[in-house]
């Protein structure tokens, strides 16, 4: 049942409450920007390219956003957007650490800088963003969200740097909530699937990363809307819930998570060879175009896109 002061009994308990959404440019970080908005939430926007930003906040009611540019990882720079986001709007009581990349292919053959930078992305950035509203959260008892993934759980061949990233952030929200928890700080990991966003658009037009959500049983292939995703997610934030699952089947990969990686690892003995005798896999670069704008910030006169 959803708590009192819901939107079926008229209200939400959002609504009035500071939230904090980085990688809001566009995606799931948007999606769930706008579902906050919609509760009533006043929203910091944070990402990579200020006029995308810029657009999100414009096409919200008057008032309900406000954004900023900065990069995740940048501690300086996060520090100056939390002091400015408490002056402009007041302190957060939401943060939703979404910011994300992922590149696929060989791990031998793959960058290295890129390879690191989804890493730093995806943990340090999710670390830096609860180290820069923490104050914060202890202040208004809050709750910080933690975007994970079903990778979280189970990790496949080809995308080494995420799956890594993406178990070290579950690990980081379970021992921060234990950390928060007898200073009555939430603290909640969202396990999600393939998701209709532009990076998953992005990966579908590679083979190497066609061919492994193909290879999936078909309830794990299949991609949501991102509006249905972000309203889960928005749900749980209301409910401070430690754990939300979409779809909620993925809940039961959590009783048979050890015995994931020798199944992965045999399938992907038998059929890794076959694929790539009909297709060379090739390194992904960054995917999507959030991907292409944290490479164009980062590379001086390189337009995103």
């Amino acid at each position: 049942m959803r708590v009192a002061g819901s939107r079926e009994c008229g209200g939400s308990p959002l609504r009035g409450r500071i939230a904090v959404v980085t990688g809001a440019a566009r995606g799931l970080g948007e999606a769930m920007a706008r579902d906050l908005a919609g509760r009533g939430a006043r929203v910091a926007l944070l990402g990579r390219e200020e006029g995308t930003l810029a657009r999100v906040r414009d096409s919200l009611p008057p008032g309900a956003a406000e954004c900023w540019e900065v990069d995740v990882t940048d501690d300086g720079r996060m520090a100056r957007a939390g002091a400015d986001i408490r002056r402009r709007l007041g302190p957060p009581a939401l943060v939703v650490a979404n910011a994300g990349l992922a590149e696929g292919g060989p791990f031998a053959e793959s960058d290295p800088a890129l390879w690191r930078r989804v890493v730093e992305v995806n943990l340090i950035g999710s670390a830096t963003t609860a180290r820069t509203f923490m104050g914060d959260l202890l202040a208004t008892r809050g709750f910080f969200l933690q975007v994970a993934s079903l990778a979280s759980i189970g990790a496949a061949p080809m995308m080494s740097a995420y799956c890594a990233s993406k178990a070290g952030v579950e690990s980081f929200a379970h021992s921060l909530r234990a950390e928060l928890a007898h200073q009555r700080v939430g603290v909640g990991i969202a396990y999600i699937n393939w998701t209709d966003t532009d990076m998953v658009r992005d990966a579908d037009a590679h083979a190497v990363l066609r061919e492994l959500r193909g290879h999936m049983p078909p309830p794990a292939r299949k991609v949501y809307p991102v509006a249905h995703v972000a309203g889960r997610l928005v749900d749980s934030m209301e409910r401070r819930r430690p754990a939300v699952y979409v779809p909620r089947w993925l809940r039961s990969t959590q009783l048979v998570r050890a015995a994931m990686p020798p199944v992965v690892t045999m399938l992907s003995r038998r059929e890794l060879p076959r694929l790539a005798a009909a297709e060379t896999f090739e390194a992904t670069g960054l995917l999507g175009a959030g991907g292409r704008a944290d490479a164009a910030a980062r590379t001086p006169g390189v337009p995103p896109g």
